[in-house]
């Protein structure tokens, strides 16, 4: 499998398979495509895996594409301005990722959810707090939103994040969920009520432009209806 990731602000990831080669997505994922591909959407684990997959905002379907001609093209578009990114994973090897940051993978990559499994992010976390996990071996593509920033936090290193300025971070860095001290800060900073922590060690990719912050921005400029 080769690939090629093309432009800037609303990048395209384009690649070529071989015979028998398999990339797989979300339902509605795939821009364009060589015709000797062939579809099948399944839920990829069964309906409860699947409705597992919707907590994090993605659908219940992923589609698989085979390569049934020598070679063929496919690609891969983004929905937002950002950047794609590819990831190699080993064996075992998983990463956590933002709610919308997966574009497709190879058929060997596992896609499930992630949530800290405590009751103070089950309770206070909520939907939001709710992100996607990726298990090797295989190759992975990211969108991420905006620009992106890396941090390499050291043992017990913890930065705190807006939820949905986290892009992707390593397994092995401890994922929870911070109360905004103070009433006013809660009550006028925007913030809301909480922050997720990270903390060290292990690598930290941080996106600046969310999409649920760049839609309230948009909110003011947005067209209303008006009575005549």
């Amino acid at each position: 499998m080769k690939y090629e990731i093309i432009g800037d602000t609303l990048p395209v990831v384009e690649l070529e398979l071989d015979r028998g080669e398999q990339i797989y997505t979300e339902s509605g994922g795939m821009s364009w495509m060589d015709p000797c591909f062939d579809m099948e959407t399944s839920t990829r684990g069964g309906a409860l895996k699947a409705i597992k997959r919707s907590f994090s905002g993605n659908s219940l379907f992923l589609t698989t594409y085979t390569c049934t001609g020598d070679k063929g093209k496919i690609a891969f578009a983004s929905s937002f301005p950002g950047n794609i990114r590819a990831v190699h994973l080993e064996a075992g090897q998983s990463i956590i990722c933002a709610k919308t940051a997966f574009l497709a993978a190879e058929e060997s990559v596992d896609f499930s959810i992630f949530f800290k499994k405590s009751v103070k992010t089950g309770v206070f976390g909520g939907a939001g707090f709710i992100l996607q996990k990726l298990t090797g071996p295989g190759l992975v593509f990211l969108e991420l939103n905006g620009s992106t920033i890396e941090y390499n936090l050291e043992e017990g290193q913890t930065i705190n994040v807006d939820q949905g300025h986290i892009a992707v971070f390593q397994e092995k860095v401890h994922f929870d969920v911070t109360q905004v001290k103070g009433a006013k800060n809660i009550l006028f900073s925007g913030e809301g009520l909480f922050f997720a922590t990270l903390t060290g060690p292990g690598r930290v990719v941080l996106q600046s432009m969310p999409v649920d912050k760049l839609a309230k921005a948009l909110i003011p400029y947005m067209p209303t209806s008006t009575s005549s």
